[in-house]
This record gives C-alpha cells, sequence and structure tokens, in this order.
C-alpha cells in the first residue's frame, strides 16, 4: 500500500459516512447503535465488491474489509468480494461508527541499533506491521515505539508518526524513525532523492544465471487481483532494483538486493517478474516449498543515510534473522 493509499484510508475511517448516490443504485438507510445500515439495490451483474464501492463513495480497500468482517449480506446470506449481483438481489451493509484514531503504547520489544536526540533506527522482526491498519490496530512496530521514545515527528499523523519509510509485515530489517518533523523532512528528502543505500539479501527460487542484473520496469495494482501489485504500464511508477549473486544452490539462489526506488513490494515483484520469486511469499511465490514456509525469505540488512542534522554518512547493519540462516544451512546441507 502506497502512502497516498494509507492517508486516504485513515481519512475515511476518521470522517462521516457520506452516500454517494448513483444511477441504479437504491439506497435505505437507517441508524443503528454504534454505526450504520443500509440496505441497497446493486445493479445486476456487477461484483459486490464494485457495487458497494460505488454506493457507499468508500475506497474498494474498506468494503472489502467490511465484506471479510461479516458485515455485508445478500439475501440474509454472506458472500465473497466477487460475488456477482443478481437482479432482485437485497444487499444489506453494517458500516461501524468510525473509530477515534489513537494508537495505545505497548510494551513490546524493539531492537534499537542507534539512536539520538533526532532519530532512531529500529531492526524490525519478521511478522511485525510498521503501523496500524485495518486488520492491525495493535502490535504493530508504532505501538512499540510509543511506549519507548519520548517523542516523534507528527508529519504522517497519529497512525505513523516518525515513521518515513516501511518494509513489508513479513520482511525483516532496518528502519529509520524520525524524532521531530525537521529530521523527518530531512530523511524523507532522502528517500525522494534516492540519498538513502538500502540493500537486502532474500533467497529465490530457481538459478540465476548472470552474477548481477537490474529490472527497470513498472510498479502498479494489478489488474486482476487488487491484493497484489505487477508489472504494469497502467497506473504504475517506475521503479528500478539492482541485485547481485551471492550463492547459488541446487534449485534455488541467496542474492543481494539494492533499491533504487521504493514501490510496495518491489524486490517480492520485480524477482518473480524475472521467474524467481522469493522463497515462502504468499503471494508471489509457488504455494508449496521444500521448506514449508508461510514468510518469504527477505532482509533488510544494510541502511545507509546522512543525518538529518549533521549530514555525516551513517551506515548500519542487521545480521540475518534465525529463520534466514536455518534455510541457508539446509540449503547447504543439500535439504
Amino acid at each position: 500500500m502506497t502512502e497516498d493509499q494509507a492517508h486516504e484510508r485513515d481519512q475515511e475511517q476518521a470522517s462521516a459516512l457520506e452516500l454517494k448516490k448513483l444511477s441504479g443504485v437504491e439506497l435505505d438507510v437507517w441508524e443503528d447503535d454504534g454505526g450504520q445500515t443500509f440496505t441497497l439495490s446493486l445493479p445486476s451483474g456487477i461484483r459486490l465488491d464494485v457495487g458497494l464501492t460505488e454506493a457507499l463513495g468508500r475506497t474498494r480497500t474498506f468494503v472489502q474489509s467490511l465484506i471479510e468482517e461479516g458485515r455485508v449480506s445478500v439475501n440474509h446470506e454472506q458472500r465473497k468480494a466477487n460475488y456477482k449481483v443478481r437482479e432482485e438481489d437485497e444487499v444489506r451493509v453494517d458500516v461501524p461508527e468510525p473509530r477515534e484514531m489513537t494508537v495505545e503504547p505497548e510494551p513490546i520489544p524493539l531492537d534499537i541499533v542507534y539512536e539520538d536526540v533526532d532519530m532512531l533506527v529500529v531492526n524490525k522482526p519478521q511478522g511485525m506491521v510498521v503501523h496500524p491498519a485495518p486488520g492491525a490496530w495493535n502490535g504493530t512496530l508504532v505501538n512499540a515505539l510509543l511506549y519507548h521514545v519520548q517523542d516523534l515527528s507528527g508529519i504522517n499523523g497519529v497512525l505513523r508518526p516518525g515513521i518515513v519509510h516501511r518494509i513489508d509485515k513479513d520482511t525483516s530489517g532496518l528502519l529509520v524513525v524520525a524524532k521531530n518533523d525537521l529530521a523527518h523532512q530531512g530523511l524523507a528528502k532522502q528517500i525522494k532523492v534516492h540519498g538513502m543505500a538500502r540493500r537486502y539479501q532474500a533467497i529465490v527460487h530457481g538459478i540465476l544465471a548472470e552474477p548481477s542484473g537490474t529490472v527497470d520496469a513498472p510498479i502498479g495494482r494489478d489488474p486482476k487481483e487488487r491484493k497484489r501489485m505487477a508489472v504494469t504500464f497502467s497506473h504504475s511508477k517506475r521503479a528500478v532494483t539492482h541485485y547481485r549473486v551471492l550463492h547459488r544452490f541446487q534449485g534455488f539462489t541467496h542474492i543481494e538486493v539494492r533499491l533504487e526506488t521504493g514501490r510496495t513490494h518491489q524486490i517480492r515483484v520485480h524477482m518473480a517478474y524475472l521467474g524467481h520469486p522469493v522463497l515462502g511469499d504468499p503471494l508471489y511465490s509457488p504455494k508449496r516449498n521444500p521448506f514449508e514456509l508461510s514468510q518469504q525469505v527477505l532482509h533488510a540488512g544494510h541502511l545507509g543515510l546522512h543525518h538529518p542534522q549533521s549530514g555525516e554518512w551513517l551506515e548500519f547493519e542487521a545480521p540475518l534473522p534465525p529463520m534466514f540462516e536455518a534455510v541457508l544451512a539446509k540449503l547447504r546441507q543439500g535439504i
């Protein structure tokens, strides 16, 4: 998810419900405790999530979350997002009252690699979400930061205080966090002009023949599957990934990756585009792998940046996590 999409979602959660009445859509609305309930008649043949997105004037992500939470029914039965609406179908939607946008500090252990008055660098564990979002309001890096750190920058709002950039939930590794707005602006500018050095390690399927290479292919939302990103020339942004081979094993390759840009799922999408998806990736990799992994073997192990106040060049390293080392050990043994 891009920062713009995250901001849009947060605004939706914090604002009162606004209805968008379109031709072919009928609405019957009444107040209910804790929110509003709607009965709708949607155009025949339209996908359930698409029809609700148009009828409610909300994003598709928000509507799909309502469906997944069981807040949508068709003729009193729950249906999936891709259900094709039929004539005479009665769609009922329960939209909860917007929740207050607050994030509670939580005493979650943090691996702080560096800290001063302007910033800190954190080694995020695999499985931790960076900031609160629907489906993950607690247990995030932000919840932990609010417990351990006195001050964080407020540029990104109450849900993402101090967060300058993100890595995926199931990717481990280094993140820089801003403690004040001036530092945040300086760090964000470095990202915008590609001034930060970000290097990852990954294990990918197959044998990469060349010792190194570059993928320069635009990334946007997958038109067929909204939860995925894809190499596409429609509604996309330029994405550049550099890689080099560290070691080749039987059926797999250990690589180092350097990001020139920072698109959502960039490494995962580009390696899958090459035909060498990241091992264990639940979205872009084969469902089965010899190690029965449910999380990608991808680690943000190196971060280099200019200090936002002094301008001094700083570099940080985070060792490979135990899961990554365990997979490497098995590959070395030929398992």
